[in-house]
Parts: C-alpha cells; sequence; structure tokens
C-alpha cells in the first residue's frame, strides 16, 4: 500500500491494528443490540475492563484487554443508545484507544484477536437463530466448532488424514441452508455436502503438492509430506473418480434435469483428465493448473445446479 511503501512496513502494521478493532467494534455492537441485558451495566463492564487493560499491572494486562475486546462495544452501544443513535465515528475512536492498548504487547492482540472471533462467532450464531430458526443456528454453532477445535487445533497437526475428515467443515453449508429454507434438513443437504466432502481432498491436496515445502517448515502432516509426492498423486486420481460418481447424484436422485448432467459430466472429465495427467507426469505446474481447476469444477457445478434450477 501507499503507506507501506512510504513510511514502511512497521507503520503500515500499527495502522492496521489501529482501525482494524474500529471496524469490528462497529459490528460487534450493532450485534450486541440484540441481547444487551443492561445498558448501566454494559457501561460499567466496559468501562472496567476497557480502562483497566492499559492501567493495570502486566500479569492482569492479557485478560483486561480481551474482556475489553468483548464489553468496550457493549458499552459504546449502550453509552450511545443513552443519547443518539450509534454512528462510525463512536466506533473508531473506541478501536483507537483498544488499538493503542494492543499495540503494547503483540501478545495482548492475538488474545483480542481470539475473544474477538469468538465473540464475532457467538453474534453469528445468536443472530441466525434469531433470524430464522435454530435448527440452522445449531449447524452453524456446529461448524464453526468442528472448523476451529477438531479440524484446526487438532486434525491439522496430527495426522495426513487432517483436509480428509476436516473437509466436513467446509461441506456444512449446505445443512444450514436446508434449514433456513424448511427448517429441517434431508436427502438435498446430504448429497451436496458429499459432493464437497469428496470434492475437498483432491483439491487441498494438488495445492499441498507443488508447495509441499511450506507444509513441512510449518510442521504440518499433509499427505504429501507424510506419504510422499507419488502417493498422493494416487489419492488425488482416486478421489476424482468418487467424486465423478457423486456429482452425478443430483441427476439421479431428481434434484436437477440434463442441463445440470451435462455440465457435471463435464467439468468432472475435465477434473479427472488433470488429476491423471498429473499421476502420469508431476510438475509443479500440472499440480497449480489442477488445483485452479478444482476451484472451476465446484463453482460451475453449483452454479449449472442453481440455473438448472430455475429453468425445469
Amino acid at each position: 500500500t501507499p503507506v507501506t511503501l512510504i513510511f514502511g512496513p512497521s507503520v503500515s502494521y500499527n495502522l492496521l491494528v489501529l482501525i482494524t478493532p474500529g471496524l469490528l467494534c462497529y459490528a460487534m455492537y450493532r450485534a450486541a443490540r440484540l441481547w444487551l441485558p443492561s445498558a448501566t451495566g454494559a457501561i460499567a463492564a466496559g468501562a472496567f475492563f476497557g480502562l483497566s487493560a492499559m492501567l493495570t499491572q502486566q500479569d492482569w494486562y492479557h485478560v483486561n484487554i480481551a474482556l475489553g475486546a468483548v464489553f468496550l462495544p457493549m458499552a459504546l452501544e449502550a453509552s450511545v443508545r443513552l443519547r443518539r443513535t450509534p454512528g462510525l465515528r463512536q466506533a473508531v475512536i473506541l478501536g483507537l484507544v483498544m488499538g493503542a492498548a494492543v499495540l503494547t504487547d503483540q501478545e495482548s492482540a492475538v488474545l483480542a484477536a481470539i475473544v474477538t472471533g469468538l465473540t464475532l462467532a457467538f453474534g453469528s450464531v445468536t443472530m441466525m437463530g434469531l433470524a430464522t430458526n435454530w435448527l440452522a443456528a445449531a449447524w452453524l454453532a456446529f461448524s464453526i466448532f468442528f472448523y476451529v477445535a477438531v479440524y484446526t487445533m487438532w486434525l491439522k497437526r496430527s495426522t495426513p488424514q487432517n483436509i480428509v475428515i476436516g473437509g466436513a467443515a467446509g461441506a456444512f453449508p449446505p445443512m444450514i441452508g436446508e434449514a433456513v429454507v424448511t427448517g429441517d434438513f434431508g436427502l438435498t443437504s446430504i448429497v451436496l455436502f458429499l459432493i464437497i466432502f469428496l470434492w475437498t481432498p483432491p483439491h487441498f491436496w494438488a495445492l499441498a503438492l507443488y508447495r509441499v515445502e511450506d507444509y513441512r517448515k510449518a510442521g504440518l502432516p499433509m499427505l504429501p509430506v507424510t506419504h510422499g509426492n507419488e502417493f498422493t498423486r494416487l489419492q488425488v486420481l482416486l478421489y476424482t473418480f468418487i467424486l465423478f460418481a457423486a456429482c452425478l447424484m443430483p441427476f439421479i436422485y431428481g434434484m436437477s434435469g440434463w442441463l445440470y448432467l451435462a455440465v457435471a459430466v463435464g467439468v468432472s472429465i475435465g477434473f479427472t483428465g488433470y488429476a491423471f495427467a498429473l499421476w502420469r507426469n508431476y510438475s509443479d505446474a500440472l499440480a497449480r493448473k489442477t488445483f485452479k481447476f478444482s476451484l472451476i469444477h465446484l463453482s460451475v457445478l453449483f452454479a449449472a445446479l442453481l440455473v438448472d434450477h430455475y429453468l425445469r
């Protein structure tokens, strides 16, 4: 950015840390309006934890800045609601105060980010439940838990099957979507879940093949690191065969028509063709092309499903 070029990366980073909390505060206090129990209590909690984050001893600093990240947006919302409609200016000012405190300790920045993430996750689940239904909110909560706790904290660092099992986290949106629309889930979302679930391993393994050294340096047991290049290429090919069959299921079960079938066969042949070529003769360039085509495969597949639905 111009700031980085003129003043250097350190100044650019500090500005980012200063500005970002303000923007997050704006989103968070909007969400907090749904469940603030007491304006006075929120102001007191926000003032206490926010100010103590900058004034107390180092031992309590991390805890207080984290709690301040949660309660200060509530205090902002409560205070401005007592006077006038909340605006972006108040949020940015509060964010600058929080950012100034975070800048004094990098560990606090990490901790504040974690707490902010947890707050936003809780807020998103709450809003989903209030705006739609609690089954959809439960699926959303489970998908967040699965991605953060099961995949990121456990599977990603412990097994080469991390992306196979952990891929379920990215496949839950059809469940959430069907629950929002129908208040239930059934065969439709299960089929779409299966397609995304089976697409995830060859998609990420293609990436891991040409970025294997990055994963090795990071200590992550991706399949190319633990089982080698040749074995991973075979797994990519085998998964594309299984994925090919799964992509036909929407047509088989009457969820789509001939348009979808034609597109599904076409993009699946393309993905399988890339996987076969990669298995026969490896190159980083071909692995990169396979990865990029996998993105096209899923995007075009679901676009075709949508178009087919409205044309039927």
